[in-house]
């Protein structure tokens, strides 16, 4: 007795509390309420008696309580009156604001959380209010409704439940969820037969014969991108529930679900972080099959948000990451687009510095880019899986290329982790391997090809072995990496170690595998790279194009390859000109006649361009190479006439440089001009006693045949020169200086054109008459060890003729300096082409 009349004031109790809830709960039901605390006020005080009004007795063990049939009816009124205010308080919530169905949900987890709780009561709740709810939406354009994806996830492990009426109840509220969903989605409503099917006579049935593909199937037809992100996510969450069955089901659903709609799924790289941590904690097996099957589907349709997030994670791998990244791989139509994604990544130079860092970096140095490191570590475990033989054929020359990048990157930033691992060097012995290339993997291993990659000062030794053990042995894929070199070196601006390592791999399978000249493209490219932005590219061609000296008469357009090296003569790096002087003599030296005659006065005129340059060793080189061309175009001496004119007297200038090996080279020359034009004062270079004056005052004598290019100013100060000379001790001397005056005399009075002077000035403004003294350097020290009586004799000459001779004149030209002083840019030496 007393156990029946307890029930019947319980339920009183939960009656009248339930109203006083639901007045509160409805009271705060408005706009000037913020939705946050609102929502959050509610949710308390529904779930404040979700357990009162749910773990009620069922209806007969109400009835029983009664004593008579209208205490039955009354008990029976007042079951259903709590149910139906606790029902008719959600459905008030949801008619004013349709995000409230999130109520829906938490009403799942609470069911859950308490065994006690009736679920197919709940479940009846939930449907009806789905109902309800659906039928409102149709008659919008279009809802918004976040909650739809997580409490359809709730409904589809309800949906195989194991209680059929639950099972049905769950079923029935994924059908109005659906139905709300469709509301959502503008391209399913256009097609509303696919979802809108007959509640009793199809959609049931169905549902019932195959549960799990039939739910994930119109789900991820059904749901939004964001709401079928959600959908995935809490199904993901329910991989590490404490019931197998519920662990098991979930995982089901998801694999149909990403089977066919991943594509649609968003956040991946927040749902590869989950389950790699997840992962690293203590899993069931279940739980990571299941999520190792999750990052084979994202990888499908999303490869580089999971190969970009795989990338986040320890170096060296730890076991999780190692399964991920296998998962990751599995599969041989994904292939293709993982290693893309990887090649990507390699692109990058390891070390460089990040402006964002995360709290995910574990690497040893957390300021910079890592990933290409994690990348090569990525391919030491993807190029061995089976299911990479085929396409890693197809990559293989990209692949090559991007590892010798690597090496060079990381060996130079000594990049070699804890544990001693060069994963650049380790992924190319793995594709090496894989690739059927086991012999050129032991020989560089015999080598100790890892350690030449490591050298300070030959850095690019590692690159040379490499490419000279894969010719060697000749390996198949050639043709296809020699297309890709090609490719590569037409793209557009790269790192200037690229391009070096590019230049030294592709000439050395050119000088492999062909000994002529080579395809004509490769040859345009060699001609385009002696002038590239890099001294060290310049200076590779430049060796390259060297080499082809024995065929060069064998080269198409051979005029455009020796104009470009004369193109670099006017590189700012002294080493690029030195080369590219080496170079053009070599090709020179080789080349056939006709052409050479039909250059050689240009390249004269670049010649004499680097005469006054700054460095002694390209001054020497430039002189001394316009010499053996005026030898070589002997029978063309017509055409060079004008060029050695022009330069006769820069070149006796030069006799005063510093370096002695300019001098040397002047001396060289020199003899080269006079023989060539036939003047009968020859000796005078060939005496290693003689007095450089009188080589002056005798080469001078050359002036009658370029007479046209001096000047008045000029000729006055020579002769101010020579006056002193007209008195001089020595009958030879005396009489080279009267017959040297008498002929400058005859130019003289032919100079009368300003024309002529401006043209002179921009030829020879690097001369600076004002300050015409005689030259010295011809003392040489073993000459002084031959001759010691000459020795003093000359120099004897010399002082007396540095301080009788020359002083007066000294003076007068500084006192006309004004007249011909010229600005600092005239300094250097400039000559027409």
């Amino acid at each position: 007795m007393e156990t029946k009349e307890h029930m019947a004031t319980s339920l009183w109790d939960t009656y009248s509390g339930i109203l006083s809830h639901q007045a509160m709960i409805l009271s705060i039901n408005s706009s000037f309420v913020d939705p946050a605390l609102q929502f959050e006020t509610q949710l308390k005080m529904l779930w404040s008696f979700f357990k009162l009004v749910f773990a009620m007795p069922s209806l007969e063990q109400v009835k029983e309580v009664g004593n008579s049939t209208e205490d039955k009816e009354d008990l029976k009124n007042l079951y259903h009156s709590i149910l139906n205010i606790y029902e008719n308080t959600l459905l008030i919530l949801v008619s004013k604001d349709l995000y409230k169905l999130q109520i829906l949900k938490e009403m799942i987890v609470w069911m859950s959380q308490d065994s006690s709780c009736l679920q197919e009561r709940v479940l009846v709740m939930i449907k009806r209010v789905l109902s309800f709810t659906s039928k409102k939406a149709e008659g919008y354009a279009s809802v918004d409704v976040p909650c739809l994806g997580v409490l359809a996830a709730e409904l589809s492990l309800l949906c195989t439940h194991t209680d059929p009426p639950i099972a049905q109840q769950a079923t029935l509220g994924m059908y109005h969820l659906l139905s709300i969903a469709q509301c959502q989605n503008v391209d399913i409503a256009k097609n509303k037969i696919s979802l809108s099917l007959s509640l009793d006579t199809e959609f049931l049935p169905i549902f019932l014969q195959d549960k799990t593909n039939n739910i994930a199937q119109r789900v991820g037809q059904a749901l939004l991108p964001y709401l079928l992100t959600d959908f995935v996510w809490s199904l993901l969450m329910k991989l590490s529930a404490p019931s197998y069955t519920t662990a098991r089901e979930a995982a089901a659903i998801l694999k149909v679900t990403l089977e066919y709609y991943a594509y649609k799924v968003i956040m991946v790289s927040k749902i590869v972080d989950t389950i790699y941590r997840q992962l690293s904690e203590n899993s069931s097996y279940l739980m990571e099959q299941a999520m190792l099957q999750v990052i084979t589907l994202l990888t499908r349709t999303s490869p580089k948000k999971v190969i970009f997030q795989l990338m986040e994670y320890p170096i060296p791998a730890d076991t999780p990451l190692i399964l991920m990244w296998q998962a990751a791989g599995s599969e041989p139509n994904v292939a293709p687009h993982v290693l893309k994604t990887i090649l990507l990544i390699l692109k990058g130079e390891p070390g460089e510095k990040q402006d964002n860092l995360t709290d995910r970096r574990w690497f040893s140095l957390t300021a910079t880019n890592m990933m290409p490191v994690a990348a090569c570590q990525a391919l030491c475990m993807l190029l061995s899986l089976g299911s990479y033989k085929k396409v890693m054929a197809q990559f293989f020359p990209q692949l090559l290329m991007a590892l010798m990048f690597q090496l060079f990157y990381s060996s130079d930033m000594k990049l070699v982790t804890e544990d001693r691992h060069l994963y650049a060097w380790d992924a190319l012995r793995v594709l090496l391997n894989c690739s059927g290339l086991h012999e050129v993997s032991t020989a560089l291993k015999r080598k100790n090809g890892r350690d030449e990659f490591s050298q300070e000062l030959f850095g690019h030794r590692g690159v040379y072995l490499v490419a000279k053990t894969l010719s060697d042995h000749n390996f198949p894929q050639f043709p296809e990496t020699l297309h890709y070199l090609y490719k590569l070196s037409l793209e557009g601006p790269r790192r200037s170690e690229d391009s070096v390592i590019t230049v030294i791999f592709l000439t050395e399978l050119l000088n492999s595998f062909f000994k002529g000249p080579g395809p004509e493209e490769f040859l345009v490219l060699f001609r385009n790279w002696v002038n590239d932005s890099s001294p060290a590219v310049s200076k590779l061609s430049l060796q390259k194009i060297a080499s082809m000296a024995p065929v060069i008469n064998q080269i198409k357009n051979v005029d455009s390859l020796l104009l470009s090296i004369l193109h670099a003569f006017f590189s700012k790096d002294k080493t690029v000109i030195s080369q590219a002087l080496l170079t053009l003599r070599r090709l020179l030296s080789k080349l056939d006649k006709v052409t050479y005659s039909s250059l050689c006065t240009r390249i004269a005129s670049s010649y004499c361009r680097l005469m006054d340059h700054g460095n002694a060793g390209i001054r020497s080189m430039a002189i001394r190479h316009f010499g053996e061309l005026l030898k070589d175009m002997s029978q063309y001496r017509w055409m060079l006439n004008p060029v050695v004119l022009r330069n006769l007297v820069p070149l006796i200038l030069f006799l005063e440089d510093p370096e002695m090996r300019v001098v040397k080279a002047c001396k060289s020359t020199l003899a080269t001009c006079v023989s060539e034009l036939h003047c009968s004062h020859s000796f005078l270079l060939n005496d290693q006693y003689h007095n450089f004056e009188q080589v002056v005052l005798n080469l001078c004598y050359l002036t009658t045949l370029g007479g046209h290019l001096l000047l008045k100013d000029e000729l006055r100060v020579m002769f101010e020169a020579i006056e002193p000379l007209l008195r001089d001790k020595d009958p030879v001397i005396r009489e080279l200086a009267n017959t040297t005056s008498k002929l400058f005399k005859k130019v003289a009075h032919k100079l009368t054109s300003s024309n002529v002077k401006q043209s002179f000035r921009r030829v020879f403004n690097f001369i600076y008459v004002k300050k015409l003294k005689p030259l010295y350097k011809y003392n040489w020290a073993n000459n002084q060890r031959d001759s010691p009586k000459g020795i003093e004799e000359t120099k004897n000459d010399k002082e007396g003729l540095r301080h009788e001779s020359y002083k007066d004149t000294l003076q007068k030209n500084e006192k006309s300096s004004s007249a011909l002083e010229y600005n600092s840019e005239e300094k250097r030496l400039s000559f027409p082409s």
